[in-house]
């Protein structure tokens, strides 16, 4: 595993106030997600309150992305483009992923939305993802956590529930950069032994498939969804190892 920065409290702070903002926006980006809705009108509002908030939207041009967030609709895993063709329905369940750049730092987070009413294997799926990354994040607080201990939490909820952990996208770590060291699995593994380090600042973002764990790219070059058509939910803090633990940086104030 390549060096892993240390960040400053400082910059820990900063990089919390991005994530309160991405927050803030997911939260209401969240509340648009209703029958009707396109993901187009989802992500113009995340442009613009962002922007309102004098923040930057990260996605917004990164390495040609189109967009200013990335909606993901039922088998889509991750990366769906907003698209004002894109219209939501009852059933679904959409995964907003959002990340903010304020004052030079990042926060990235995503969360899950049901829209209208869901069938019970959906609502399970969502609320396992949900718990995955929960366990990520308290595994990597416990005393003397390595990396591979939080994709081992994951992989453990994801086996008891019959799903499967993608293994083609990974967390990261992130601060003034948006992909930063480390790669984080969120599979079970005993690659990444390095220890959990004060001043680490990463994300943990775990996609939890219905049926298997592969993924593939459609020809828009972005857009993953799962191989065999199966539903996906993933959620999505960036977390900070303190000398307290661990601690969300994407909550809003």
């Amino acid at each position: 595993m390549a060096k892993i920065k240390i960040k400053s409290a400082k910059e820990i702070e900063l990089i919390r106030d991005a994530g309160a903002l991405a927050a803030e926006t997911l939260i209401r980006a969240g509340e648009m997600c209703k029958p009707g809705v396109s993901t187009l009108e989802i992500d113009e509002f995340i442009g613009d309150y962002t922007r309102k908030h004098k923040g930057i939207s990260a996605c917004m041009g990164y390495h040609g992305y189109p967009r200013y967030a990335c909606i993901s609709i039922n088998e889509v895993v991750c990366h769906g483009i907003p698209s004002a063709n894109t219209i939501l329905k009852d059933g679904d369940i959409v995964n907003i992923d959002i990340t903010t750049i304020l004052s030079g730092y990042h926060g990235d987070t995503s969360a899950m939305f049901c829209v209208g009413r869901v069938s019970n294997l959906a609502q399970e799926l969502v609320d396992t993802a949900k718990f995955c990354m929960e366990e990520g994040i308290r595994a990597a607080g416990e005393q003397g956590a390595r990396y591979y201990d939080i994709g081992n939490a994951i992989q453990d909820i994801a086996d008891e529930h019959g799903f499967s952990v993608v293994e083609d996208y990974c967390g990261h770590g992130i601060g003034r950069g948006f992909h930063e060291e480390p790669t984080l699995y969120h599979f079970r593994n005993n690659v990444l032994k390095q220890f959990i380090e004060v001043g680490h600042v990463f994300t943990i973002e775990p996609m939890i498939n219905v049926g298997r764990p592969g993924t593939k790219t459609l020809s828009d070059g972005w857009t993953a969804v799962t191989r065999d058509g199966s539903l996906s939910a993933q959620w999505e803090h960036t977390v900070a190892r303190t000398k307290n633990g661990i601690e969300i940086l994407t909550l809003p104030r």
